[in-house]
């Protein structure tokens, strides 16, 4: 026996218990002592023995090959992004022990840039710690400088809960980009202690960390309601800053012409000026 993390297991055992018989066209005649599929169902569907699958999801064959990992995704109805996760932790390539916590370093030609830009935008992390970010992006979030965490905050701040109209939404979509960009490399001092933050705060992070969702963030229209300006929605944009280890610039902007481009732009105004009134309470409650 080894106590070698069973990453590979803990995802088919996850994955599988989202899956209906419905949806692989199978007859649920009840009796299921947990949701999903049962271990045989996905081995009979996927043409191996219900005793080599066993095998995968307690650890005792870390090396499938891509063909029989292939026959699984399909009976779990993994798209492409979930897929080549599943065969990045088939993969079980040895993993180097880091000796010493990442550094990531905001390129000097990119705090330039982000100075200039006349829109909310940061430059966040591989595990979203925010490195580098303008006055717009604090005034659309305050929780937006230096040295704080998305994740954290979008889950522990109940402002930040606030602001993202779309919450639910907002929370599934960093928890499956977290798993997206860490990959196998779970080791990582720093993904390490925001994981274990979150897992010992949060009941939705638990919840949604469970279903192992694995889906890179992209440009999306994102709602706001925020508390000087009220609704909005604004478009997102992430680039990859070259040259780094995952680092990302997110810009955050409005159609132009429309009013939500007229509340940007006043919030604008607002980050130049010094806080006052006129500011109404960003929950509504009951």
């Amino acid at each position: 026996m080894t106590d070698k993390p069973n990453h590979l297991g803990e995802y088919l055992r996850a994955r599988r218990q989202l899956v209906t018989p419905e949806q692989v066209g199978l007859t649920d005649l009840g009796g299921r002592r947990v949701p999903g599929l049962r271990r045989e169902e996905v081995a009979m569907l996927a043409g191996i023995s219900v005793d080599y699958y066993l095998r995968l999801e307690r650890g005792r064959d870390r090396n499938p090959s891509v063909q029989v990992l292939d026959s699984i995704a399909r009976v779990l109805l993994l798209d492409d992004e979930h897929l080549a996760h599943l065969l990045a932790l088939g993969a079980d390539r040895p993993r180097r022990t880091r000796r010493t916590p990442r550094v990531e370093v905001v390129p000097t030609g990119t705090a330039v840039l982000l100075s200039t830009l006349p829109h909310p935008a940061f430059v966040e992390g591989r595990y979203f710690d925010v490195l580098a970010v303008n006055a717009l992006a604090t005034a659309l979030s305050p929780r937006l400088s230096v040295g704080s965490n998305q994740l954290l905050d979008v889950f522990l701040d109940p402002a930040e809960r606030c602001l993202h109209e779309d919450w639910e939404g907002i929370t599934g979509c960093y928890v499956a980009s977290l798993r997206h960009s860490a990959g196998t490399d779970t080791d990582d001092q720093r993904f390490v202690e925001v994981i274990g933050e979150l897992t010992a705060a949060s009941p939705r992070f638990r919840a949604l960390w469970d279903r192992h969702d694995v889906r890179d963030q992209r440009g999306a229209p994102i709602p706001f309601d925020h508390p000087r300006v009220g609704r909005m929605r604004l478009h997102r944009e992430r680039l990859a800053i070259s040259g780094t280890d995952g680092l990302t610039l997110v810009v955050y902007h409005a159609e132009a012409g429309s009013s939500d481009a007229e509340k940007l732009a006043l919030l604008g105004s607002s980050a130049l000026a010094p806080a006052g009134g006129g500011s109404r309470t960003p929950c509504r409650t009951g």
